[in-house]
């Protein structure tokens, strides 16, 4: 925590030494979020609402690019002037995130607002309804190729379904969105035939297996992904919906879990051809989480134990690979053969209190509810 322009560092080496001070801003709502989320959880502490609210403060006051309609930066310096804009708008999704999840926990109306204005953006933006304000137009020119993304309606689904628990009053509005969004991914992204669930489509869902872009296939995405359908699924009751979530795990884990040295591998090409990301074979550790939770959450559905085994497995690798015995916390990134990077890194622009914290307190949950079940 940053005492003194307020928000979070994440930039942290091994020891939890900073080698940078430039903030991400998807961490300062990312931060907002997961304390919050503790306090929802397990019951406010003072620390975890301090905690939240500097995050929420911070970006308020140092993140929001005013000559954009309100939308918000990508990075900032550590006191808080403006470094970097991106065209997606994840900075103002988990804003939208943070500020329910504090509301939900504190009652605070201002949050209340703060959130239903980050959420419609967020709608509106994804859905074509209001062009995007920074004028950097869209990454890939659509008159030469228009294309659908699997992240904007998988994290608008997670989105729909914090505020439906936190913002009651407008469940109705939410219920509708989110079951947009599952539809969206199950009729455009989830490719049966070719066994996974593609990161980019054509906008009438036609797969573009021409160029690699279109044959991309990111487990730890795919995975995070059917617990958010899970959840739409459980909350529906929509059995076909639970279904089709298990077979989306079912495919990711079957091809990203990398058989010659274990753990999951960050991306890969449906064809088998060579991936263009070049960070595709390392192993990471947010997919290591989003595995956790979908695995132990499919297991408390089903009572398969198969999906047990397969918790035991992801854990197993990364308490050897990923957890650190000297300092504590997680290795964010993995060599293939499960050897951190050098020199490693606990922290960074992407990597902060979020994946893991939302794993453990998740799957603490989970187990806690199996061990109360009368067929355990």
């Amino acid at each position: 925590m940053d005492p003194v322009f307020g928000g979070v560092y994440t930039c942290l080496d091994r020891t939890g030494n900073l080698y940078s001070t430039d903030k991400s801003v998807w961490m300062q709502g990312r931060c907002a979020w997961s304390f919050a989320w503790l306090c929802h959880l397990y019951g406010p502490k003072p620390q975890w609402l301090d905690a939240s609210k500097s995050c929420l403060e911070f970006l308020e006051k140092h993140c929001v690019n005013q000559e954009s309609g309100g939308r918000l930066f990508f990075t900032v310096t550590g006191d808080g002037r403006p470094l970097r804009q991106r065209r997606y708008c994840f900075s103002e999704a988990f804003a939208a995130m943070a500020n329910a999840e504090y509301y939900g926990v504190t009652g605070d109306p201002l949050c209340l607002t703060r959130a239903r204005k980050y959420f419609e953006l967020v709608y509106q933006l994804n859905n074509g309804a209001l062009q995007d304000p920074t004028g950097l137009g869209p990454k890939i020119i659509p008159q030469s190729r228009a294309v659908k993304s699997l992240a904007d309606s998988m994290i608008f689904l997670n989105l729909c379904c914090v505020f439906r628990r936190c913002d009651p009053e407008r469940k109705a509005l939410y219920d509708q969105r989110a079951a947009a969004c599952a539809d969206a991914i199950a009729r455009f992204h989830v490719k049966l035939q070719l066994g996974c669930t593609l990161e980019t489509v054509g906008q009438d869902g036609k797969p573009q297996l021409e160029h690699s872009a279109g044959r991309l296939v990111n487990p730890g995405h795919d995975m995070e992904c059917s617990w958010f359908l899970l959840e739409q699924a459980a909350e529906t009751q929509d059995n076909a919906l639970m279904e089709l979530a298990i077979q989306i795990f079912d495919n990711a884990f079957s091809q990203g879990w990398d058989k010659e040295y274990g753990g999951i591998l960050y991306a890969l090409d449906c064809l088998g051809h060579p991936p263009e990301l070049y960070e595709h074979d390392m192993k990471l550790w947010w997919p290591h989480n989003e595995a956790m939770i979908a695995s132990m959450m499919i297991y408390r559905h089903t009572k398969q134990p198969d999906y047990l085994e397969k918790f035991y497995q992801v854990l197993d690798y990364c308490q050897v690979h990923f957890a650190d015995p000297s300092y504590g916390e997680w290795f964010g990134y993995l060599r293939r053969d499960g050897a951190p990077t050098q020199p490693p890194c606990k922290g960074s622009t992407f990597k902060g209190p979020f994946h893991l914290l939302r794993c453990l307190s998740m799957v603490d949950k989970l187990m806690e509810q199996l061990s109360q079940s009368p067929d355990f």
